[in-house]
């Protein structure tokens, strides 16, 4: 193989897997995780969610459809690196307009290929996600030993915030579609364009606010109800959002939240989170709603989960009333939902977004937008019997 060809996947526990150099050439660092989707690859790499990972896909063609403009979850490619087993050496699509190969070197995506990502994909359900790096060109060829002591000295997930790196700069709004019937904020700490299109499709003014955003300059917009998006990083490290959602349930504002939007909701009310040993990513896994027994196809991408009790509903720590967990991933019985039962707040750690499919969970944003209703109705009853009782010192 050419000297320039060359490439190695590098993890943080010495094991190492070579292959062929893909995408642009050079050196990439993050932590090594899998997803198990067959198909949405170019939705995969555009989830800012994926920020500081190295993804390696489990399905072995990559690339068979090329790229279009018509798919993408942001304006540009967000892992840190790339790796799969055979990128495909055409792309064939009635919607193509360029290859994958092309939009990974554009957005500098040290990648690699010719790797066995079965053997990848078992090491890390075994050990568990890891530190990792993609060493490729010049690279390639540093001493086995410098490019581990490069791999250990980059960071690790936890306790990484990552939200002002995949947050939008400015404030931008996204008008409703047919009948409208009130706004909603999305604070974007990884916001996919799947989930803007679905909300706006319910009737609602998005106002999408960097993460920054703080509670003032929120409720400058008037919100009907606010949404935490999905994102990267651990929930920990993201106090400000814990805080500012602590405000919202304070203000009795519906609140919706997926993926890392879950884990911060858990937070704000007093539960704590953990991070898993390998983590959910793909768009094949089984979750169960706890109220009607229904079982649902969802797509994640997450490596931290909410600890909150099983069995029924239970007072939150932080004061906020009853809460009670609706879903669970029957796969490992990981916190998968979890709702308010005095407040007109739930969340979900899965994306009901779903690009690309499966759409099992479609309904959830209709059960937002039912909760937003329900709230204005109660608040028009509380406004009226304010106006009809009576004054003091009526007979």
């Amino acid at each position: 193989m050419p000297t320039n060809d060359r490439a190695v996947l590098v993890l943080e526990d010495g094991r190492r897997f070579p292959g062929r150099a893909w995408g642009a050439r050079g050196r990439a660092f993050g932590e090594a995780v899998f997803t198990t989707g067959m198909t949405g690859y170019q939705e995969t790499l555009t989830d800012p969610s994926y920020a500081g990972q190295i993804v390696v896909m489990t399905a072995p063609h990559i690339g068979n459809t090329g790229m279009n403009d018509e798919d993408p979850e942001s304006n540009r490619i967000w892992v840190a690196g790339y790796a799969a087993h055979s990128p495909s050496r055409v792309a064939s699509n009635q919607r193509s307009t360029r290859t994958l190969d092309d939009d990974l070197e554009r957005d500098g995506i040290v990648s690699i290929s010719g790797i066995d990502t079965r053997a990848v994909t078992r090491h890390l359900r075994d050990k568990g996600a890891m530190r990792s790096g993609i060493f490729s060109g010049d690279d390639a060829a540093l001493d086995a030993e410098e490019q581990l002591a490069l791999v250990r000295e980059s960071p690790r997930m936890s306790g990484r915030n990552l939200s002002a790196d995949v947050s939008t700069a400015e404030t931008y709004t996204v008008p409703a579609e047919g009948e409208r019937i009130g706004s909603v904020v999305i604070v974007d700490l990884g916001i996919k364009a799947a989930t803007i299109r679905n909300l706006a499709e319910r009737g609602f003014d998005v106002h999408v606010v960097p993460e920054s955003v703080t509670i003032d300059e929120l409720y400058a917009l008037e919100p009907s109800a606010v949404f935490y998006s999905n994102g990267p990083g651990d929930p920990e490290a993201s106090e400000h959002h814990i805080a500012l959602l602590r405000e919202v349930l304070d203000r009795r504002t519906p609140f919706f939240g997926i993926c890392f939007g879950n884990q911060l909701l858990g937070r704000a009310l007093g539960f704590g989170t953990y991070k898993l040993p390998f983590g959910h990513r793909g768009i094949n896994q089984p979750v169960v709603d706890l109220r009607s027994g229904r079982i649902g196809i969802t797509a994640h991408n997450h490596g931290f989960a909410v600890d909150a009790p099983r069995g029924g509903p239970v007072e939150t720590p932080n004061g906020y009333g009853r809460a009670e967990v609706t879903h669970v991933d029957l796969n490992d019985d990981v916190v998968e939902g979890i709702a308010c039962l005095d407040l007109p707040a739930f969340s979900v750690q899965y994306h009901p977004e779903a690009a690309a499919g499966p759409h099992d969970a479609d309904a959830l944003f209709d059960r937002f937008r039912d909760m937003v209703l329900a709230e204005q109705q109660r608040g028009e009853a509380a406004a009226i019997a304010v106006e009809t009782s009576p004054t003091d010192g009526a007979a």
